[in-house]
């Protein structure tokens, strides 16, 4: 493991990021790589090193990228640990709720954050921009207000039941909202770290989960930046196209404009991928500056 100084980032009111231990290297992957046609430790160029490991994102060769890890400590709240939890390539150890006493902490979204349900996410919130409705605002100021109270009640039943009724740990800590700080470690591989950033810095991804991802990648980026730089390049900020979206790329190339919805449909396509496609021509038009 390599020594890591302590660059811990504060995020959601009381969260923490600290990436604690790197395990291998963009040296360390070619390398691995190199075994596969009887190859080694060499002294081969960084340059070497890199035409190889953007060859291996590009082609989806993703087993040298597993030689290499990264350990974190995250104090998150409860429901973003839950997500976490699913990306289940991970190794992780969380705070027990029925060795130790549980702290009164608990996240409260900042007042852009408490929009209305999505009307084209079944998943998501609405960002809003406080400041153009008064009466809009007055609702977000008592839904904070309602989630911090929530909160503390949730924490009063916790502090009752252990310290009046001398509830169990286990039995007291039911009580505790989602909004509740845990925390744990957290190690992965570099190939799975960078398919779950390709799935958490999406912009449907939650907020919250989203800044701690952020975190995340930016604490690792300077421990394997050839690694990072492929990644970005073929994954992250790369595009790809299924078969009926080629057929629409091919007949824009020839016609010059982005055909219909009707010629879409036509190709099999339902309104939402057609949606989609549209989404790629626009981030492709902006990347150009077009």
């Amino acid at each position: 493991m390599e020594a890591i100084v302590d660059r811990s980032e504060h995020i959601l009111d009381h969260g923490v990021v600290s990436l604690l231990d790197v395990f291998g290297s963009d040296k360390r992957i070619a390398d691995a790589a190199r075994v596969s046609y009887g190859g080694g430790p060499s002294m081969v160029t960084r340059s070497d090193d890199r035409t190889l490991i953007r060859y291996l994102m590009n082609h989806r060769h993703t087993s040298p990228f597993e030689m290499a890890e990264v350990l974190f400590y995250l104090k998150i709240p409860i429901f973003v640990a839950r997500q976490l939890v699913r990306h289940r390539t991970a190794n992780l150890n969380e705070v027990s709720g029925r060795y130790s006493e549980l702290p009164d902490e608990h996240y409260v979204p900042d007042p852009e954050q408490c929009g209305p349900q999505s009307t084209d996410n079944k998943q998501g919130r609405t960002i809003i921009t406080p400041g153009h409705d008064e009466r809009f605002d007055i609702g977000v100021w008592k839904a904070r207000q309602t989630l911090d109270r929530a909160c503390q009640s949730s924490h009063e039943a916790y502090d009752s039941l252990l310290n009046v009724s001398h509830v169990s740990r286990e039995i007291a800590r039911l009580p505790l909202s989602l909004a509740t700080y845990t925390s744990m470690y957290w190690k992965i591989d570099l190939h799975n770290f960078f398919h779950f950033l390709r799935l958490r810095l999406d912009s449907h991804a939650q907020f919250e989960i989203r800044v701690m991802a952020t975190s995340m990648f930016r604490q690792v980026c300077p421990h394997f930046p050839l690694s990072v730089e492929a990644f970005r390049d073929y994954i992250l900020d790369g595009l790809s196209f299924s078969v009926s979206e080629q057929q629409l790329l091919f007949t824009m190339m020839r016609n010059g404009v982005v055909p219909p919805k009707d010629f879409a449909k036509r190709a099999g396509m339902t309104d939402r991928e057609y949606a989609d496609f549209c989404n790629k021509i626009s981030e492709m038009q902006s990347l150009k500056g077009l």
